[in-house]
C-alpha cells in the first residue's frame, strides 16, 4: 500500500546510466517516496494516479515498464517456475500481439540463451486461460505490447512496456537537421544546470531548435508528453487501464500550466534553414508564440539582460571541419567571458576535446552520452541548485 492507503503499483523507470540522478530527482519532485536507483533506471512504487502522472511528466525517461513479477532466475527451469505464478489474462488482452525483451545485464545471465527466455514467456502466455484465446506473438506487428525481462545477480524482474513509443518522442519534431539532440537529453541538460523557467534562457546555436523547446514546457509548467494521442501509450491497451482517471490527470496536468513566460527564451542560429526547423518544431510542440527566434552568428551575440542561462550544444568538429574547430571554440570562450560574465552557462560538447580549447573556468563537468558519442556538459559561472519539475 503507499503512504496514502491507496493500492500502490510498481514501476521501473528507464535512461542513460549517466543522468539515472536525474530521473530520480524528477520522481521525488512527484512525492514518489518508495525509489531505488539501478543501472540505467530507477524502480519505484505509487499508486496509479501518480503512476499516470509520471507518464505524462517524466523529462528525462526513455521508457517506463509496469512491474508484473520478480522472482529467483539461475536457469531455465527457475524462469519457468516464476513465469507459472503469473496470471497472464490479468494484464494482456487477447487482440493485441506482444513481443519479448530480454535484458540480460551481468555476464552470469547473458549465459543464458536469449532464444529459450523468449520461448519459455510464449509458453507461458499462450498456456494461459484467455477468455478469446491468448495474444499472439509478434515481434513484426505494429507496436506490439514489449515484455520486459531484467535479469541480474540470479533475479529477474519482468514488466511490460507501458510507454509504447520511446518518451523522447514527444510528438513535435520537425525533420531537416543532420545532428538532432534527443528531448530526454535536452531536458537532462537543462535541469541539470538548475533551469526553472524564472531566468532568460539564450540558446544562440540552436539547430533543431530542442533545447529551447524543452526550456519552453519547463518553464511553462507543461507536461511534456501531454500532446501524444489517445491509445498512444502501451499501457492504454493493458488490462485494467482506468481511462477516467487517465482522462482526470491529463486535464488537471492542462490546466497547470502558465498563460506565459515567467523570463524570455531566445533562441538562434547562423543558418536560416535550421532556425525555420525550430520555428516549425516549436509550432507542433505549441510553444512558438513564447519564443524569440533570430539568424545570428554567435560571435555577434549581445545579451539583453544581465543574467540567465546560456546554452550550447557546441558543433563537433566533423560537422564544421577539423581545422576551423579550435578557432570557434576559442571564439566561443572569449565571447562568454566579454559579455556573458554574468550569466550561467551551459556547454555540451565531445568528451575527446579539451576543455582549455574554450579557456573558460569550470565549475562543474557532467559525463554525458548523445546518442553513442561520448559527451560532457560544462557548467560555467555562478552557481545555482539543480531543480527539477
Amino acid at each position: 500500500m503507499s503512504e496514502s492507503g491507496i493500492a500502490s503499483s510498481q514501476w521501473i523507470a528507464t535512461c542513460p546510466h549517466e543522468t539515472v540522478d536525474v530521473l530520480d530527482s524528477e520522481l521525488e519532485s512527484l512525492r514518489i517516496h518508495n525509489r531505488n536507483k539501478f543501472y540505467r533506471g530507477v524502480f519505484f512504487e505509487c499508486d496509479l494516479e501518480t503512476a499516470y502522472r509520471a507518464h505524462l511528466l517524466l523529462r528525462t525517461a526513455s521508457r517506463i515498464q509496469r512491474v508484473v513479477a520478480k522472482f529467483k532466475m539461475t536457469s531455465l527451469e527457475s524462469l519457468q517456475a516464476g513465469l507459472n505464478e503469473i496470471t497472464w489474462p490479468d494484464w494482456l488482452r487477447s487482440h493485441r500481439p506482444f513481443q519479448v525483451s530480454p535484458a540480460l545485464t551481468d555476464e552470469h545471465a547473458q549465459e543464458l540463451d536469449s532464444e529459450q527466455i523468449v520461448a519459455a514467456v510464449v509458453r507461458s502466455i499462450e498456456s494461459s486461460a484467455f477468455k478469446a484465446g491468448p495474444p499472439k506473438f509478434n515481434p513484426e506487428a505494429k507496436e506490439p505490447i514489449n515484455i520486459v525481462l531484467f535479469v541480474r545477480d540470479g533475479n529477474c524482474v519482468l514488466g511490460i512496456d507501458t510507454a509504447g513509443r520511446a518518451l523522447h518522442k514527444r510528438g513535435w519534431r520537425t525533420n531537416g537537421h543532420p545532428a538532432v539532440l534527443k528531448e530526454t537529453l535536452a531536458a537532462s541538460i537543462l535541469l541539470l544546470a538548475g533551469y526553472t523557467g524564472d531566468e532568460p534562457l539564450l540558446d544562440p546555436m540552436c539547430g533543431s531548435g530542442t533545447i529551447a523547446i524543452e526550456a519552453a514546457y519547463i518553464a511553462l509548467n507543461k507536461a511534456p508528453l501531454i500532446h501524444r494521442g489517445k491509445d498512444d501509450f502501451s499501457l492504454e491497451h493493458l488490462v485494467g487501464f482506468d481511462r477516467s482517471l487517465w482522462r482526470k490527470v491529463s486535464d488537471q496536468l492542462r490546466a497547470g500550466k502558465r498563460a506565459e513566460l515567467l523570463a524570455p527564451i531566445r533562441l538562434s542560429d547562423i543558418n536560416a534553414k535550421y532556425v525555420e526547423v525550430a520555428r516549425a518544431s516549436a509550432k507542433k510542440a505549441r510553444v512558438e508564440k513564447y519564443l524569440e527566434f533570430s539568424v545570428a552568428r554567435f560571435q555577434d551575440c549581445v545579451p539583453k539582460t544581465e543574467h540567465g542561462l546560456l546554452v550550447m550544444n557546441l558543433p563537433y568538429g566533423e560537422r564544421i571541419g577539423g581545422s576551423a574547430v579550435r578557432a570557434l571554440y576559442a571564439d566561443v570562450g572569449r565571447v562568454i567571458e566579454n559579455r556573458f560574465r554574468g550569466w550561467r552557462v551551459a556547454l555540451l560538447l565531445p568528451t575527446e576535446i579539451p576543455d582549455a580549447w574554450l579557456g573558460l573556468s569550470v565549475n562543474q563537468k557532467v559525463a554525458l552520452r548523445n546518442g553513442a558519442l561520448p559527451v560532457k556538459l560544462l557548467l560555467v559561472g555562478r552557481k545555482r541548485e539543480r531543480l527539477v519539475g
